[in-house]
C-alpha cells in the first residue's frame, strides 16, 4: 500500500483537480458534457468526501458519500487516475467509504455509472455490487447503469 486515504473538504484543491479530470474523461466516453442525469453533487449534499494520497502527497484518486434516506447513501465521483489503475486504491476508497458508511447508521451502498464504462461495471461486480433498476434522478435515463450493496 504506497497511499493513504483523508478525509477533506469538498472544495479541497486535490479533489477539485480530481473531479475535473473525471469530468474530462467522462465527455471523452461520452462525447458531450451531458453526462449527469441526476443531480450533481456539491458541497451541501456530500456527507463525507476522500482523497487518496501517495507519500509525496500527489493525489491518486477520490470518491464521496452522499445520504439518500436514514439506511442508505450513494456513493459519488470514485475517480482514480489512470496511472495509479489497477494498483487497488480504487478498492480502497470504496472500502473506506463502506466502512464510514457503516460508522453513521448506513446499510446500503447505491450508485449511478455508465453504458460507456464497462470498466466501473466490472469494479463494482467484482467488488460485490449488484445491478438494480435505475432509481431517482436516473430512472428514464439512457445511459446509466445502477448498483447497491447491503452492507
Amino acid at each position: 500500500m504506497n497511499w493513504v486515504i483523508e478525509e477533506r473538504d469538498w472544495h479541497d484543491p486535490a479533489g477539485a483537480a480530481l473531479r475535473e479530470a473525471q469530468r474530462i474523461e467522462l465527455d471523452e466516453r461520452y462525447g458531450s458534457d451531458n453526462r449527469e442525469p441526476g443531480a450533481a453533487p456539491t458541497a451541501d449534499n456530500i456527507d463525507l468526501f476522500l482523497i487518496a494520497l501517495d507519500p509525496d502527497g500527489q493525489a491518486l484518486g477520490c470518491g464521496a458519500l452522499r445520504q439518500l434516506d436514514p439506511a442508505s447513501a450513494e456513493v459519488k465521483r470514485m475517480f482514480v487516475t489512470p496511472a495509479s489503475r489497477g494498483s487497488g486504491v480504487a478498492t480502497a476508497i470504496l472500502r473506506t467509504l463502506e466502512k464510514q458508511a457503516r460508522t453513521r447508521g448506513w446499510t446500503t451502498l447505491r450508485l449511478e455509472t455508465g453504458t460507456a464504462q464497462p470498466d466501473a461495471m466490472r469494479f463494482y461486480e467484482r467488488e460485490g455490487y449488484h445491478q438494480i433498476p435505475l432509481y431517482g434522478g436516473y430512472i428514464g435515463s439512457g445511459h446509466s447503469v445502477c448498483y447497491e450493496r447491503a452492507l
